[in-house]
């Protein structure tokens, strides 16, 4: 199992500390660096975050975990996504998901309704219309040099994510909630005729440095959630213990690549996360160098209780 680092692009301050947190992973043992999507909240373009810290790296992949897609038209996404990849020198990775904040939706004046919808249409148009299209830059393919991921937690979304994508986004949470939903994502593999096996990508909140400052983000970060906020900010991992005890159940149900997410910008937590990550096993070792067309794995994040997250939609 590979080890992202999440970049700060949501959290108070992060504008500010993101290219040294990029940095910090490119030198560290983290095989990707991944980032959140948010359009009304006090937070960084996803892409313009991936594109800062490409210039700033030469190693890691660069991942959304996950984009909002149908915020964007199709050619939009296209666009952004594949001008990241040309700027970094072949290291994108595209998770994709629908969100759950209707206001993100009402800010870019798109029915949440026909989010569903308008995903799948998204992934058929990155796999089929894009090539002939004119949008550029030119050259990359989805699926054969930018891997694609699919999030959610329905059945409708593990069919798309076996129709269309590479690989699974799963939103986080204890070792089994990750097991069960790669199970899933197996099945729906295999129901679809798909060769091989999809790349499974995990995620896990970290607040090492400053646990009630980390949790009180993640409060007002999922405050839509109603009274279930309070569950994610528990769930975030406060302790270097809590970190290797997670590296190792995650691993153990089968992850592929496992992003560990910032709850505040301090870079106090990526020397700590290096620290704990150092000394525990089983991990492969970062890559050298980023692969166009090796398909890397990256991750999202909710608690430890076996509740069902609102943030997984269909």
């Amino acid at each position: 199992m590979r080890i992202g680092l999440g970049l700060p692009n949501t959290v108070p301050g992060g504008a500010a500390a993101l290219l040294d947190w990029a940095r910090r992973a490119d030198d560290g043992p983290f095989d990707t660096v991944a980032v959140l999507d948010r359009l009304r909240y006090d937070s960084v373009d996803p892409f313009a975050a991936l594109s800062a810290a490409a210039a700033v790296t030469t190693r890691v992949g660069l991942a959304t975990m996950i984009a909002i897609g149908p915020l964007r038209a199709p050619a939009m996404l296209a666009k952004q996504a594949l001008s990241v990849h040309a700027l970094s020198g072949g290291r994108c990775t595209l998770g994709l998901g629908i969100g759950a904040r209707h206001d993100d939706y009402a800010a870019a004046e798109v029915d949440p309704r026909t989010r569903g919808a308008a995903l799948s249409r998204q992934l058929a148009y990155l796999r089929g219309e894009l090539a002939a299209s004119g949008v550029g830059p030119a050259g990359p393919a989805f699926g054969r040099d930018i891997p694609l991921l699919v999030g959610g937690g329905s059945g409708t979304a593990f069919a798309r994510m076996a129709r269309h994508a590479d690989g699974y986004a799963h939103g986080g949470g204890p070792a089994r909630a990750f097991a069960s939903a790669a199970a899933k994502a197996r099945a729906a593999w295999q129901d679809h005729g798909r060769q091989g096996e999809p790349q499974l990508w995990g995620q896990a909140y970290v607040a090492l440095e400053s646990p009630e400052e980390g949790r009180a983000y993640l409060r007002d970060y999922y405050a839509f959630t109603g009274p279930f906020a309070d569950k994610i900010a528990a769930g975030a991992l406060t302790t270097v213990r809590a970190v290797r005890d997670l590296v190792r159940g995650y691993a153990d149900a089968g992850c592929d690549n496992l992003i560990l997410f910032p709850t505040t910008a301090s870079l106090s937590d990526v020397d700590r996360l290096t620290e704990a990550l150092t000394s525990s096993a089983p991990l492969a070792p970062p890559r050298s160098t980023h692969a166009p067309g090796a398909l890397p794995i990256p991750a999202q994040p909710i608690p430890a209780q076996p509740v069902r997250d609102p943030r997984l939609a269909p």
